[in-house]
């Protein structure tokens, strides 16, 4: 077994895989750029190297850099993660030729599989199911608007070389088809350097499913079950789970067996994932095979109880699978909710900063993982389990160079409810501070209708949030527990309020037992009758509610039971009551006396600054380009600046005609969100 292995990547998938191998007695090296100077996963190394400037372009995929740091240190062996180098066949070559053992496939593996009209030509080989499509390569516009006919529309058209959703468009007629096949084509060359391009059937009522396989390179190879990730924003995956809600067992082994057949026909031996897309009728056509250790790994581990990253490193080191298919069980449910640094609110742009408050829930294990535990050493075990993925720490910051990703949070559960149940307490419990981040999102993901049934698409947030996430509307029924945690924690304030102003000793006699609660445009007048274990808060319909907890005032998370039902808030303190956020919604609380809620109703509602002359920057970012100059006459929907972010640039549009009067930035100008950029008459 290797001494030492160096991970060439950073965050979260280098704290994961430095885990496993401290577990295993393996001493790690990390490596990192200026930017990740003070990164989570250099501190968790034994040793760090550093590589260069910020981009990646400049340290991370630099392979010179990165083999120079293996020579400092003495690694046997290098875990690329996912991304960066970690499917890059030049990597790999140039790993084998130093004799340093890459923890990953074979380079034929990684070659053969990263060519998409070549993979597809080995899975049909291999007598896997594929998309009806023609793989050969198209020559011009007309050739393409022929296949299309042939195949019959829908259609994809797709760039060999693509990725991220980038070099595809779908076409339904022969204009369509003319258009997307040169964009496609320019797409490609621009992004890939390679222009080439192939056509499929476009599948309708389409699920993203995907099969874990494990082989080694004794010729041993089995799948770990399935992983559903229909839940996509603009190709990229949200939110994860395993098994799939949709397949049944026998489809399930069917797809297994061709995955692992895929694997053995390109001699592949290491941790892989061959992703399928399934229609409405329970067929799957293969989509491509990623050669590397996916994000989404955690939930598979979660069903399975098998550390892929330990059979990664084993079967590197050469080892025989101590796995055979029988030995492969399923049990129970688990999700995973990727928690991404950028604002909802705002079109999911990128957001930057410094974490002034990262608590993640505690996390806990429990199901198939808890006898072999690789995850989290001081985990406290439990009826559910609690996994939290990350590489960033309260106080650290979230850089513009590298993914948006914080944490992958993931939970386990006997039954689907159950795991979506503990991910909802989860994000509730999930304190994050200092930038715009999706927790809010992902609960209202997971209290939809169509989610909760497993009634979904690829295509289920265009079609659910088609004008993009708002926030979250609760129901009469989920107002009211808060109304009463609010009055009883407002209770809880007055009453050390008064202590502090020390006017008598019988404090609580100062409080009253008549309030009035506002939130999301309602109000609910309630009497609280408070004892020693908690309060009850009566309504005036008659109902009650009781409401028991340690909280204390200044605490940014509730801990409560409404009658005995377990509620978590999120809790800030604003004039007049609080700041409350819970299952994806925010919301400002005020507690008032009747006679304050009576004066309230007065007030004017006070309005929000009118911004319609101004062009406001979405997201931290710099600003690339400024397309047009002081007096130019501008029309809806014309480019007026581009700006960068996370390494993506975004182009900014006119929301109406007008006449610039004003620009206040420039190129190479960062600015922060809200920054006016320019100004109109």
């Amino acid at each position: 077994m290797f001494k030492k292995i160096l991970i060439a990547n950073r965050g979260e998938i280098a704290c994961r895989v430095i885990k496993t191998a401290r577990k295993m007695g393996i001493a790690t090296v990390a490596i990192y750029s200026d930017a990740d100077r003070n990164a989570l996963h250099v501190k968790m190394a034994d040793e760090a190297v550093h590589i260069g400037p910020p981009p990646a372009s400049e340290s991370y995929i630099v392979i010179d850099k990165v083999m120079e740091a293996i020579r400092q240190t003495g690694a046997e062996a290098v875990h690329p993660g996912y991304g960066f180098l970690s499917e890059n066949p030049k990597f790999a070559q140039a790993l084998e030729k130093e004799g340093v053992a890459f923890i990953g496939p074979p380079v034929g593996a990684i070659e053969s599989m990263g060519d998409k009209i070549t993979s597809k030509k080995i899975a049909q080989e291999a007598k896997v199911s594929t998309v009806p499509g023609v793989m050969g390569l198209i020559e011009d516009a007309d050739e393409a608007v022929k296949i299309s006919n042939e195949i019959g529309y829908p259609v994809m058209i797709k760039a060999s070389a693509g990725g991220g959703g980038k070099g595809m468009r779908i076409a339904w007629n022969d204009a369509e088809a003319r258009e997307g096949f040169q964009s496609s084509k320019n797409e490609a060359a621009s992004s890939f350097g390679d222009d080439r391009i192939f056509i499929e059937k476009f599948v309708t009522q389409p699920r993203h499913i995907e099969i874990q396989v494990l082989c080694d390179s004794h010729g041993n190879g089995v799948y770990l079950g399935e992983r559903e990730c229909s839940i996509q924003r603009r190709n990229q995956k949200v939110i994860e789970e395993a098994p799939s809600p949709f397949l049944d067992e026998a489809t399930r082994k069917a797809m297994g067996e061709q995955a692992v057949a895929l694997a053995h026909a390109v001699n592949y031996a290491s941790a892989g994932t061959v992703e399928f897309i399934v229609d409405g009728e329970k067929n799957f056509y293969f989509l491509e095979m990623n050669t590397r250790l996916q994000v989404e790994h955690p939930v598979t581990e979660l069903i399975t109880g098998v550390d892929l990253v330990e059979q990664m490193i084993r079967v590197a080191a050469g080892e025989k699978l101590q796995l055979t298919q029988d030995d492969i069980k399923l049990g129970g449910w688990a999700v995973e909710s990727r928690l991404y640094a950028e604002d909802p609110y705002r079109g999911f742009l990128p957001s930057i900063g410094r974490l002034t408050r990262y608590r993640p829930p505690v996390e806990v294990a429990a199901g198939p993982l808890l006898d072999n535990d690789k995850w989290q050493d001081d985990a406290i075990t439990g009826e559910t389990a609690v996994r939290n993925d990350t590489g960033v720490y309260e106080g650290g910051e979230i850089s513009m160079y590298y993914d948006p990703m914080i944490a992958k949070l993931c939970t386990w559960a006997p039954d689907r409810a159950g795991a979506i149940e503990a991910m909802r307490n989860a994000l509730d419990g999930f304190e994050i501070e200092g930038i715009g981040h999706n927790l809010p999102f992902l609960s209202a993901v997971m209290d939809h209708p169509k989610f909760v049934s497993g009634d979904m698409t690829t295509a289920f947030i265009a079609e659910e949030y088609p004008d993009g996430f708002e926030g979250v509307t609760l129901s009469e029924e989920a107002l009211r527990p808060i109304a009463a945690s609010a009055a009883a924690m407002h209770r809880v304030a007055e009453i050390r309020r008064t202590r502090i102003s020390g006017r008598m000793d019988n404090h609580e006699r100062h409080v009253g037992e008549d309030w009035v609660v506002s939130l999301q445009g309602q109000s609910y007048a309630v009497t609280i009758a408070a004892d020693k274990a908690g309060s009850t808060v009566s309504f005036e319909d008659g109902t009650a509610l009781r409401v028991t907890s340690d909280w204390t005032p200044g605490d940014q998370l509730a801990q409560l039971m409404i009658d005995g039902t377990p509620l978590v808030l999120k809790v800030g303190k604003i004039s007049g009551g609080f700041r409350i956020r819970s299952r994806g919604a925010e919301l400002k609380v005020h507690v008032r006396t009747p006679r304050q809620a009576e004066l309230a109703a007065l007030m004017p509602e006070k309005l929000p600054p009118d911004t319609s002359k101004m062009l406001l920057c979405p997201m931290p970012g710099l600003i690339v380009k400024v397309d047009v100059a002081v007096g130019d006459e501008v029309q809806e929907g014309q480019a007026l600046c581009t700006v960068e972010a996370m390494k993506m640039e975004n182009i900014l549009r006119a929301e109406k005609k007008g006449v610039v009067s004003k620009i206040n930035a420039g190129p190479g100008d960062s600015l922060a969100v809200d920054d006016v950029i320019m100004e109109f008459e």
